[in-house]
């Protein structure tokens, strides 16, 4: 771990306030040796968290105070668009993560020129309630993209300054920030992690929050796959949807030649109503790419992310 870098701690907390200093001093210890600083976002806790972190805090510390309760992604978001090191850090203040594993986490980015480093909780101390949904995440994306990481949910990750700062989260997508990473093209690794049982506070995750992780999945998964091509999606299913009403209709076309009623038929509601729905889904395809097309101009985007330019 380059002691001559400056390092961003970025923790989102929420009614954690007999963790706040166990959690600080943890952290104090593990980058006694490095510069750092230590940004507590405050997402609206109902209990003397922030009172806590003003008492205890030293000077490297940072404390933001959200206005409410907006939720873990974007109390990050606000505590990355604060920090200024070169590397950006993220954990969870319940102290399940342990912070003695970011020395560890940045040689690996280090030697293995990473843009992301994140952790695989070992011997997870979690009930069902949190594990289930998390592995059920897990598999769905290891199936449907090309990035084998097995523990989406470590929030402890180390990022380098520029995939933090372009990272772009809401809802519940942090639990996905790996991902978001992976489609801007960040190079990452996977590294085993400590894992601790909680010891006090609450758990704010279950098997509640399941609906939400797989919208946020869905949406991501269509913006990695359909993004820059939704008449690809739209298109292929209106294409299939009006195919199988012209079928069904040119075989009741065939049946009413042959003399035979299809006037009181249901099959007859339902190929006129693949073929309506088959067009609707093609136009669809076709609004969505010309809304595309105007996103990227109008505000001089471009669909692809540049590495490195070199000159010799």
């Amino acid at each position: 771990m380059n002691s001559d870098k400056f390092y961003s701690v970025v923790v989102p907390v929420y009614n954690e306030e007999d963790n706040i200093p166990l959690l600080i001093d943890a952290i104090g210890k593990a980058l006694a040796n490095y510069r750092y600083e230590l940004i507590l976002v405050d997402d609206f806790s109902s209990d003397k968290t922030v009172r806590t972190i003003k008492d205890i805090a030293s000077p490297n510390v940072v404390l933001i105070e959200l206005k409410k309760n907006y939720g873990q992604s974007s109390a990050l978001m606000a505590g990355i668009d604060y920090a200024t090191g070169d590397y950006i850090i993220t954990m969870d203040g319940d102290m399940q993560n342990d912070p003695s594993d970011i020395p560890m986490m940045v040689d690996t980015m280090d030697e293995g020129g990473y843009d992301l480093v994140i952790g695989k909780r070992q011997k997870r101390k979690d009930n069902l309630m949190r594990t289930f949904p998390s592995k059920v995440a897990n598999f769905i994306i290891r199936r449907t993209t090309k990035l084998n990481v097995k523990d989406h949910g470590c929030a402890l990750k180390v990022f380098n300054r520029e995939t933090a700062k372009n990272l772009d989260l809401y809802g519940e997508s942090h639990r996905f920030i790996t991902l978001h990473a992976h489609m801007g093209g960040a190079r990452i690794a996977e590294v085993p992690v400590k894992h601790h049982p909680r010891r006090f506070g609450v758990s704010k995750y279950g098997i509640g929050r399941t609906t939400k992780v797989i919208n946020d999945l869905i949406l991501l998964l269509f913006n990695q796959k359909y993004l820059q091509k939704p008449i690809y999606l739209f298109g292929n299913i209106g294409i299939g949807a009006f195919l199988l009403g012209m079928i069904i209709n040119v075989y009741l076309l065939a049946e009413k030649l042959m003399g035979y009623s299809i006037g009181g038929r249901p099959l007859l509601i339902l190929g006129i109503m693949l073929i309506f729905v088959g067009i609707q889904f093609f136009t669809t395809g076709i609004i969505i790419d010309l809304l595309m097309k105007t996103y990227y101009e109008s505000q001089k985007k471009r669909p692809f992310n540049i590495r490195k330019i070199s000159t010799f």
